[in-house]
């Protein structure tokens, strides 16, 4: 069966169906008044808990356990719905006040989840092994002793539960701050349709044009853009790190890998050998990009062309022509994937259009609450955002495996989640190149599933390596916009083996995920995610339609599980070792040498 869009799709998503009125809704206020009195009565019950002395004593703690969950469940809820406000409209000032109000109620929370930690934490073992153990509570049992593990590394919980209200207004707050900063943007641009001021998001579509022109001038706008704000960005990144540096020396944790390798549920080993197998297959990559360069008739290319398109794709691909193509390529692998994505696009779960004041980038939420998903972007029409489309879709089609698991167990990590979605690009991209029938179309198609490779191994390698050695940095005191550019630039030659005639110097200001406050460290796990994913979809290849649900209890399994038990529960697989990474890069290489041929 082949999926016919509704025509035509709605262009925008549906937010009434979460919460109607936007920033102005009463029923959001009202479901916001009932959370936060819901929030003060778990802090009473946390504060009036103690530690249980056998397993009966263990029962009076479950109307606890319920009531954390929902009310975790419904701050999600809450948080996405503001924060999906405000990425529509970067003006709304009411999606600002939520936000910010969202945040206060989420600190106040953490606090209360950090007292009820300490009495996981205070639990004596013989008494814990037998908690656990009971029915109602076995599930989660995972969550719950990840829970303990890591309170018994923190501070007391009155300090902890000080800094996560402290944090709302200084942590938290810079996040926001630097949000302002992005919405104040305009860079001027002029086309056939005249002069006009674009906001960062769609300025940040134009470095991708195929016209070298436009993309040079525009790279040249967008550096001088961030160029002047440039020390308001600094103050930002210098303050968020600061805050969270402090945080862990008061911890008593030296690593500052620490956090981030915890919130992904994967040893630093795991990471130390992804990142080895990746170094050792970089120089396929060069000869990849030094071919693109001949190509495009360049001596080498600069940062702005590492992107540029190579070939002759099939002119702009209309959203509704893009949401056929996914449907159809998902359903090969899965019709329950299919069937998912059907229902995404017939109930407006999606925000593509282009306009000014919405924030740059891409993003899929869930409500678990409505048990539904929304996904942002910006779509122009090119191959990549085809691709970021059916990459989100991903995202969304996690979540809703997890809809009937117990709330605690649908928090699953990032690197993880960045699997899931890369899986479904990957499907899309790849079966794009086979269905091909013009040379140059599929050479432009090659293409550009090989940027990801690029964008993995090497762009996101610069973010880590920016990122960590900034942290270090940061260590001895405030560091200012220029180290903060040859910081950047430094990581950046490194990364792409020095082979760029020109880089980003400013992409640590560009870069929203520099100033997530939620996930430190927001880089490698999407090098994670793309290597797992990659290495699964050989696996897929190798073993037909059987694998989809495999595919699908693997993913079931992400909110209980560390990667490395995931995968050699599920494939048989130990991480720590190089074959799954090396055949993941081999399935790569297998794509450069196509295009090597391709161009000769």
């Amino acid at each position: 069966m082949v999926y016919s869009v509704k025509q035509p799709l709605s262009l925008t998503w549906n937010l009434d169906s979460i919460f109607p009125g936007g920033s102005s809704s009463p029923q959001f206020l009202e479901f916001l008044t009932r959370l936060e009195a819901d929030i003060q009565s778990l802090g009473k019950l946390v504060s009036a808990a103690s530690v249980p002395a056998d397993t009966e004593a263990t029962k009076a703690l479950d109307p606890v356990i319920e009531l954390l969950q929902s009310c975790s469940g419904r701050l999600t809820q809450a948080s996405e719905f503001a924060g999906c406000l405000g990425s529509q409209d970067q003006q709304d000032k009411g999606a600002v006040r939520l936000s910010s109000k969202v945040t206060g109620m989420r600190a106040g929370f953490a606090g209360i989840t950090s007292q009820f930690d300490q009495v996981l934490r205070e639990t004596p073992d013989d008494v814990w092994s037998a908690w656990m153990a009971r029915p109602e509570i076995a599930p989660l049992e995972f969550v719950l002793s990840e829970s303990r593990s890591l309170a018994r590394e923190k501070m007391s919980p009155e300090l902890e539960s000080l800094a996560l209200s402290l944090a709302v207004d200084g942590y938290h707050g810079w996040s926001e701050h630097y949000e302002t900063i992005v919405g104040s943007i305009q860079i001027p641009f002029e086309d056939e349709n005249g002069s006009r001021l674009l906001s960062a998001g769609q300025a940040f579509n134009k470095l991708d044009d195929p016209d070298p022109a436009v993309r040079r001038e525009m790279f040249g706008k967008w550096e001088a853009a961030w160029t002047g704000v440039e020390d308001y960005c600094a103050d930002t990144l210098n303050h968020l790190a600061g805050f969270r540096l402090n945080l862990y020396k008061n911890r008593g944790w030296e690593e500052v890998l620490k956090e981030p390798l915890a919130i992904n549920r994967m040893s630093g080993d795991t990471l130390q050998m992804m990142w080895e197998v990746i170094a050792k297959n970089k120089p396929v990559l060069v000869s990849y990009l030094q071919r693109k360069a001949k190509v495009l008739g360049l001596d080498a290319l600069s940062w702005v062309d590492v992107e540029a398109p190579v070939g002759k794709s099939g002119g702009k691909i209309p959203y509704d022509q893009a949401a056929s193509d996914i449907v159809a390529q998902f359903r090969k692998f899965s019709p329950k994937m299919a069937d998912f994505a059907e229902h995404a696009f017939d109930n407006d779960w999606i925000e593509v259009e282009d306009r000014p004041a919405k924030r740059p980038g891409g993003f899929c939420v869930s409500f678990p609450e409505s048990k539904e998903s929304r996904i942002f972007m910006t779509y122009s029409g090119t191959p990549s955002n085809v691709s970021t489309l059916a990459h989100e879709l991903g995202h969304a089609y996690h979540s809703y495996l997890l809809d009937d698991q117990p709330l605690f167990n649908q928090n699953y990590a990032m690197n993880v989640a960045e699997t899931a979605s890369t899986f479904a690009e990957v499907i899309v991209a790849d079966a794009q190149v086979k269905a091909a029938a013009d040379p140059a179309e599929k050479l432009a198609l090659l293409e550009t599933k090989i940027q990801n490779s690029v964008a993995f191994f090497m762009n996101i390698h610069a973010r880590f390596l920016f990122e960590t050695r900034f942290y270090e940095k940061r260590k001895e005191g405030l560091v200012n916009a220029d180290e903060l550019s040859a910081l950047m630039e430094e990581a950046q030659k490194e990364a792409f083996c020095g082979i760029l005639s020109g880089y980003h110097p400013h992409f640590w200001a560009s870069k929203l995920h520099f100033y997530i406050s939620d996930v430190p460290f927001y880089n490698f796990p999407y090098t994670v995610g793309y290597m797992f994913s990659t290495g699964l979809y050989k696996l897929a290849l190798q073993e037909g339609p059987g694998f989809a649900d495999k595919y699908d209890n693997l993913l079931r399994d992400t909110g209980v599980m560390t990667l490395e038990d995931l995968v050699l529960k599920h494939l048989g697989v130990d991480l720590k070792k190089p074959d799954f990474w090396q055949g993941a890069a081999d399935l790569i290489a297998e794509d450069i040498a196509e295009f090597l041929k391709m161009t000769e």
